[in-house]
């Protein structure tokens, strides 16, 4: 028994307004059936899986967080071409009011 009939198919077609032909009902009648058997195979395969289950463990992976040195901001700001009040200068993209 197939999954789908071409009546279901025009159906489905009149419902989306898709003009479709005799010979495309036909089409795709037999394409629709074929997707929904497999689909109803692989259902059936992976029905005991959980959704979210991966064949690779999965651990957080975070560091914690610990101080360490950094830069000054003398010393980050050493190689920009342009400085301004502790920050680097760019040029100006928008206009004043933006």
């Amino acid at each position: 028994m197939p999954a789908i009939s071409r009546d279901e198919v025009a159906h489905l077609a009149r419902l989306s307004r898709l003009a479709l032909t005799e010979e495309e009902l036909d089409r795709y009648a037999g394409q629709l059936d074929s997707i929904l058997s497999h689909v109803q195979v692989i259902s059936q395969v992976a029905a005991d899986v959980p959704a979210t289950a991966s064949p690779n463990p999965t651990a957080n992976v975070t560091r914690p967080d610990e101080i360490a040195e950094c830069l000054t901001p003398e010393q980050a700001l050493s190689g920009a071409p342009a400085v301004e009040d502790q920050r680097f200068m760019v040029p100006q993209i928008l206009g004043e009011g933006e």
